[in-house]
């Protein structure tokens, strides 16, 4: 079954969507291949138009955020040819907002899958709370049941435990010493 053209950029946009801080992003080098343009040519737009971008369209990461990404991810580290500034993280709203800015007809086109790879990533971790807050729920199910049988086998385990080992009996009363007189007293009259 082929593909329609609109499944395929889909496909190629979701890889491209990280988790920083809690947000999902698309890095600046992504949305530029995607939109068509050079990343230093995307970034000089994005810079002469920083007004449009407020922290949450759009923040640098870290060197840290950085350094993770290149141990994680294929990307060439610093002084090999590779980037020298750190990259900037678009949000869904930065990356519609960068599309405006560049103001060709490519990078309007784009962004319109960018959006959609967006909405099934939010779409998709809908999916994944809603199983484990179900998930959840079994366990906590599980334990209460559990805890009720435990307590059952303990009890049968004792009780076998008393049939194997039963506890001690009382050790009888020890004997008198001396002899006793077993008849009856005899009654005297005054």
């Amino acid at each position: 079954m082929a593909r329609k053209p609109n499944q395929c950029w889909d496909l190629r946009v979701v890889p491209r969507i990280l988790e920083i801080r809690e947000r999902r992003v698309i890095l600046d080098s992504d949305l530029a291949k995607i939109y068509g343009v050079p990343t230093f040519r995307f970034n000089e737009a994005v810079k002469r138009n920083r007004n449009r971008f407020p922290a949450d369209f759009m923040f640098r990461l870290t060197p840290r955020e950085f350094q993770f990404l290149t141990s994680q991810n294929a990307m060439s580290k610093t002084g090999r040819g590779g980037r020298r500034t750190l990259p900037y993280a678009f949000t869904e709203h930065g990356a519609v907002m960068a599309a405006n800015v560049l103001r060709s007809p490519r990078a309007v086109q784009m962004s319109v899958f960018v959006v959609r790879a967006f909405v099934r990533m939010r779409a998709a971790l809908a999916d994944t709370r809603d199983l484990a807050a179900k998930l959840a729920a079994l366990e906590k199910e599980l334990k209460e049941r559990l805890d009720v049988q435990e307590a059952a086998i303990v009890d049968i385990l004792q009780r076998i435990m008393d049939v194997i080992d039963p506890p001690a009996l009382p050790e009888p009363p020890p004997k008198k010493i001396g002899f006793a007189v077993k008849e009856q007293r005899a009654v005297y009259s005054p």
